[in-house]
């Protein structure tokens, strides 16, 4: 049995290899019947798994509106599980880097991934877009051209921290506000601008605190934070430790009129779950479904009919755009030579990053120079008691500015 099962694993092998498309420098070349090979890494396990399966959902919905095929190639849809963190970030895009027959990825979810990922990526040529990393360092000149084949389709949360901190100052008259992250680069950036902001709009920032991932007692963070008697918490975090702090908020004294107020990383059906009745009434800053077209309303039928579910996270319609600006991409710069299909990676960057114009889902996608594609749009939203008994996130906006 032994001989049998090496007979078969080096059978599998030499098959794997004999239709592997062939690569010369930079270009892969397709046979006759090989696949236009894509893949994801996004967030499949843990408390985060709704993220990652809602911009899958996404991805898998554009290429079939594409029609799935590429210049008579199917596409092929291959992923890793990025686990919302740099580890995983890195294990999956080494993963993702070691088959030279992916032309270009889509992720990660989580910036705290793409942050060790992404270069892995691009040190074989791979490009890659994200529908969900909104850490503002990802597409900063600083950041160096580790990050050059990186764009993404969200917003950058330069954005997204300037709404929270407006929303708080304008709409809600607040002055004085605390923040806590968990130390991912994602919620540390985000309450940054936030902080930056709210005190450039003359507000007074009490204190910015962080926990750890995993952690579950927060009490300690938020006693502390309750000397500073602030008036406004916000917790850009991911859905575990958001759900905690906003469990334990009201049970501190000093805080028990605080308002709260989270962001995307926690826009989830999951977070409800986890923070249960002390949700109410607590806010989210996080893309505005409602700016979207009839192209969004249509998109939101064939994900029912397809999945049986609403989407479930923010990003569905970012991930949908982030395909097909790949997709659009090789299509313009793949070349058809006799039964072969030449596809130049270096050519499908420069087409990615030449993206002006494109209609998406979530706007016009415009690509700069430093790969923010995004036509942004936040809302605040307020989650009541009915969201939590329908135990899904409101999807009206309860203050928006643009």
């Amino acid at each position: 049995m032994k001989n049998v099962l090496k007979v078969f694993i080096a059978v599998c092998f030499l098959f794997s290899v004999t239709a592997m498309p062939a690569v010369a420098g930079n270009v892969v070349k397709l046979q006759k019947g090989e696949p236009v090979h894509l893949a994801y890494w996004f967030v499949t396990s843990g408390a985060n798994t709704s993220l990652g399966m809602d911009t899958f959902r996404g991805v898998e919905i554009a290429i079939e509106d594409f029609g799935g095929k590429l210049k008579g190639h199917p596409i092929k849809l291959t992923g890793q599980d990025e686990m919302c963190g740099p580890e995983g970030g890195q294990a999956a895009a080494s993963k993702i880097a070691s088959d030279p027959t992916v032309i270009a990825s889509i992720g990660s979810n989580c910036s705290s991934a793409a942050k060790p990922g992404v270069p892995i990526l691009w040190k074989m040529g791979i490009p890659n877009v994200s529908p969900s990393n909104t850490a503002p360092f990802l597409t900063d000149p600083a950041s160096g051209p580790d990050f050059d084949g990186y764009l993404r389709t969200c917003h950058n949360d330069k954005v997204q921290g300037a709404v929270a901190a407006e929303f708080a100052f304008t709409k809600l008259g607040l002055k004085k506000a605390a923040t806590i992250h968990d130390g991912s680069v994602y919620a540390e950036q985000l309450q940054q601008v936030f902080a930056d902001t709210f005190t450039k709009l003359g507000g007074t920032i009490t204190s910015q605190e962080a926990v750890s991932p995993g952690d579950t007692d927060m009490r300690p963070v938020l006693t502390k934070i309750a000397s500073g008697k602030p008036e406004f918490i916000y917790l850009p975090m991911f859905i575990a430790e958001s759900g905690h702090v906003t469990r334990q908020c009201k049970e501190v004294a000093g805080l028990e009129k605080v308002a709260l107020m989270s962001a995307d990383g926690s826009f989830s059906p999951d977070f409800l779950k986890a923070a249960g009745k002390a949700v109410i009434g607590m806010y989210h800053s996080s893309p505005d479904f409602s700016a979207l077209g009839d192209s969004y309303g249509k998109f939101l039928e064939k994900h029912k009919a397809k999945y049986g579910i609403s989407p479930e996270a923010p990003f569905h319609a970012h991930a949908y755009d982030a395909a097909m600006l790949i997709l659009n991409a090789i299509d313009k710069v793949a070349v058809v030579s006799g039964d072969t299909l030449e596809i130049d990676r270096e050519a499908l960057v420069k087409a990615m990053y030449a993206t002006k114009g494109m209609k998406g889902l979530t706007g016009t996608i415009t690509c700069d120079e430093h790969g923010d594609c995004a036509d942004p749009k936040i809302a605040v939203y307020k989650t009541s008691e009915a969201d939590l008994k329908a135990g899904l996130m409101p999807t009206v906006p309860f203050w928006k500015k643009y």
